[in-house]
């Protein structure tokens, strides 16, 4: 019986780098082969996840939020929402209660930040089924921080412990902020357009 002498350490290593490569190929695969229909399969490296609603805190400590949390640097801004569509009334209650925080709080920035926020809702199918929300932020308060859930806690720090889960949970994807600055102003010609022409003068009845 012949015995099978080991392999060397060259060897070894060999078998041990395809298996390593092996591995990569079958992870990629299984990525791609998982990507939802219509959808790009993750590219390599993977980008950054898009950011979470933020945590609201506990009763007696500071509301826990990604640093430096929401924030703008542009003129202007977006903040682009992919909810559920089972979860939209629960997202729609969220925003409402968010309204009536800015109605309450005493807070000048905050007034100042709601005087140019505006939520849409897009009539048009959202990625992967998903309805799409558009918070339109013009102008954009430079530093001031839009989490909602802070927000929120300033002038409820006892609701909001019930009302985030289920904003949280309404969220098909992350949030997506978009800073923007202004390139062309189009709406003084619309105005001079539009504008009614002046009325004549009166003639004025000529000297004898």
């Amino acid at each position: 019986m012949r015995k099978v002498q080991s392999r060397s350490p060259r060897g070894r290593r060999t078998i041990l780098v395809a298996t390593l490569v092996t591995g990569m190929m079958l992870a990629s695969h299984a990525a791609f082969a998982q990507a939802p229909a219509g959808q790009p399969a993750p590219t390599t490296p993977a980008q950054p996840a898009p950011a979470q609603p933020a945590q609201p805190a506990q009763p007696g400590q500071q509301p826990a939020q990604p640093s430096p949390g929401l924030t703008f640097e542009g003129e202007a801004g977006l903040i682009l929402m992919q909810i559920k569509p089972d979860k939209t009334a629960d997202f729609e209650s969220a925003m409402k209660k968010l309204h009536e925080a800015f109605l309450k709080t005493d807070k000048p920035e905050r007034k100042q930040q709601a005087a140019g926020w505006k939520i849409y809702k897009s009539s048009d199918p959202g990625p992967g089924g998903n309805v799409l929300y558009v918070a339109v932020i013009n102008p954009a308060l430079k530093g001031a921080d839009y989490t909602v859930a802070k927000i929120l806690y300033e002038v409820f720090p006892t609701e909001v412990q019930q009302i985030f889960p289920s904003y949280r949970d309404s969220f098909a994807a992350g949030l997506n902020r978009v800073n923007l600055n202004l390139v062309q102003d189009f709406s003084a010609a619309g105005q001079a357009q539009s504008a009614p022409a002046a009325a004549p003068a009166p003639a004025q009845p000529q000297q004898q």
